[in-house]
């Protein structure tokens, strides 16, 4: 584990403000923070676990050095990420073939499948078949699995289906060597814990129907798409992230509870198991999880000598934007913290 000496400017040195500000300020004029035009996409359809057609994008560079295949957090669709477009052009910029998709239910593969989330039951693998095919269209290993929020989550089971596929046979285009490891940003670790942390907390309250409103967006959409596949009745009811789940979500994986659900995709528990190289940048002022996470991470990561924890006392949730004087200490030509180190990471792993 290291210590980070990660600073923000000292308006932003609270995580909920930090997280707003990143949401609606810094998210309007990013494109002006870097130099990186947007590298010219190749439309995708892969094929996940169970089958499972996923939409992405794939754009190569001139002798790529390397793969990033990454997502978003728990809502959205890919042109309105701008969060990992950013990624995607500071990669490519350093030689990277980068491959972003849609996962489940999301975006344009919500449009190619009716198939529900599953916290990363299924997406891990759903990682590990988008690399395989990625391989296929000219994308190099090392294959690096990156995401954040809920997407970090996916990433580390992804981290996990690499070893449980490659126990037996597969069907893969790649070898457990080309892939590098995973990079996660304020990764979902525990989600029994968080939702009744954010039921309890003034403020979590109001974060957590902001998110259910965007989880019932993306269920009528796909009752617009898949009429067939769901029930208007049960979307109605799904007005919180429990519901969503309850109603919609665990009947499909085979679960008797959500409680069942969370526990089986708790991301905590397969953190001793992974043997790839793996990079959790984590803020103890996340103001969606609950703080008494933080120690169990602690605890998983320093058992794990393939995990390197950057956590840090500021950040917020998918925040880290730098001061001046903290790029000025790393280096870095932007402000963008969290993904300079990430990428920084995966340089020194190559």
């Amino acid at each position: 584990m290291q210590k980070s000496l990660y600073e923000p400017s000292w308006f932003l040195q609270n995580g909920l403000l930090m997280t707003l500000f990143n949401t609606f300020i810094a998210s309007s004029n990013w494109e002006k923070t870097i130099p990186y035009g947007e590298p010219i996409y190749q439309e995708v359809i892969f094929t996940g676990a169970q089958e499972v057609p996923i939409y992405g994008w794939v754009a190569i560079p001139k002798n790529p050095k390397g793969t990033i295949v990454a997502t978003y957090g728990i809502a959205g669709q890919l042109p309105n990420q701008w969060f990992l477009k950013l990624l995607g052009r500071k990669a490519y910029s350093l030689g990277y073939a980068v491959v972003l998709f849609d996962w489940r239910a999301h975006g344009k593969t919500a449009e190619l499948s009716p198939t529900l989330t599953s916290d990363g039951l299924y997406e891990g693998e759903d990682f590990v078949r988008i690399a395989s095919t990625a391989k296929t269209l000219g994308c190099p290993g090392k294959f690096w699995f990156v995401a954040y929020s809920l997407g970090g989550q996916l990433a580390l089971w992804a981290g996990f289906a690499v070893t449980e596929l490659f126990r037996g046979h597969h069907n893969l285009e790649i070898t457990k060597d080309e892939v590098g490891g995973v990079a996660v940003i304020c990764p979902s670790l525990d989600s029994a814990r968080s939702l009744t942390y954010l039921q309890q907390h003034p403020t979590g309250k109001i974060l957590e129907k902001a998110i259910a409103k965007q989880l019932k967006k993306i269920a009528w959409r796909l009752y617009e798409i898949h009429p067939q596949n769901f029930n208007q009745q049960a979307i109605e009811a799904a007005n919180s992230i429990w519901e969503f789940d309850e109603y919609l979500v665990i009947d499909t994986l085979g679960f008797p509870s959500v409680e069942a659900y969370y526990k089986a995709s708790n991301a905590l528990q397969i953190l001793p198991k992974l043997e790839n190289s793996t990079l959790i940048i984590y803020a103890c002022d996340d103001p969606l999880f609950d703080p008494a996470i933080i120690k169990d991470l602690q605890v998983a990561c320093k058992e794990n000598p393939h995990i390197d924890l950057l956590l840090t006392q500021h950040g917020g949730h998918v925040g880290y934007l730098s001061s001046r004087k903290c790029q000025k200490f790393f280096q870095d030509s932007d402000k963008w913290w969290a993904w300079n180190r990430i990428l920084q990471w995966i340089e020194e792993q190559s």
